[in-house]
C-alpha cells in the first residue's frame, strides 16, 4: 500500500500528481481511440511504458480512472463558466465564450459529458441573454440540451491532427449554435 499522502514530502507528492495526470492522458486517448470498453489497464500502462500493476498504485481499476477523468473534466466545465462570467460581459458572448472552451475541453482533455451544475449553468446563461434581449425567446433547456449534446458528440468524430484545429472548431461551433440562439439586429 502507498505511503499516506501527508507523510510524503512535497517533491514526492508533485511527481505522483504528475503521473496521476498522465495515466488520465493515456487513458483519455486510449478511450478515444478504442472506446472505454475495448480499453484495457495494459494498453493504458502500455502508452506509459509501465507495467500494468504501476496503475495499482494510483487507481484500483479502469472504473475509478474513467471516474477520475470525469472529475477532471467537470472541474475544467465549472472554470469555464466562472471565467465566462468574469471576464465576458455580454450574454451571448459569454455562451459563445462558453461554446468554444467546452469544444476545447471536449477535443483536448476529456471525453465524458457535463453534468447537473454545468446544463444548469449553460440554462442560466441562455435565461440572461433572452431576459437581455439578446436572444430569441426560446426553451432553455431544449437550447442548453442541443448545445450540449453538439458539443459532446464531438467526442465521436473528432480527430486531433485532422483539417481543423480545437480553436477554429470552437470558433465554428459556437458561431452555428449561436447564430441560432441570438435575435436579429433591431432596426
Amino acid at each position: 500500500m502507498p505511503e499516506a499522502p501527508a507523510r510524503l514530502s512535497p517533491r514526492v507528492r508533485a511527481k505522483r500528481r504528475r503521473r496521476r495526470a498522465e495515466i488520465l492522458q493515456a487513458a483519455l486517448r486510449a478511450f478515444r481511440e478504442r472506446g472505454y470498453h475495448a480499453t484495457t489497464l495494459d494498453d493504458i500502462a502500455h502508452r506509459l511504458g509501465l507495467r500494468k500493476t504501476a496503475l495499482y498504485h494510483y487507481f484500483p481499476d479502469k472504473e475509478a480512472i474513467l471516474y477520475a477523468c470525469h472529475l477532471e473534466s467537470l472541474g475544467e466545465l465549472g472554470r469555464i463558466v466562472s471565467s465566462a462570467r468574469a471576464r465576458v460581459t455580454r450574454p451571448a458572448e459569454r455562451l459563445g465564450y462558453v461554446i468554444r472552451e467546452h469544444v476545447r475541453v471536449m477535443t483536448d482533455t476529456l471525453q465524458g459529458s457535463p453534468r447537473d451544475a454545468y446544463e444548469r449553468a449553460l440554462r442560466e446563461l441562455i435565461e440572461q441573454g433572452i431576459r437581455e434581449g439578446e436572444l430569441r425567446p426560446v426553451n432553455p433547456k431544449l437550447a442548453a440540451f442541443a448545445i450540449l449534446g453538439a458539443v459532446n458528440w464531438i467526442a465521436r468524430w473528432y480527430r486531433p491532427g485532422g483539417p481543423i484545429q480545437t480553436q477554429e472548431l470552437g470558433l465554428r461551433f459556437a458561431e452555428q449554435l449561436l447564430g441560432g440562439l441570438t435575435c436579429s439586429p433591431r432596426p
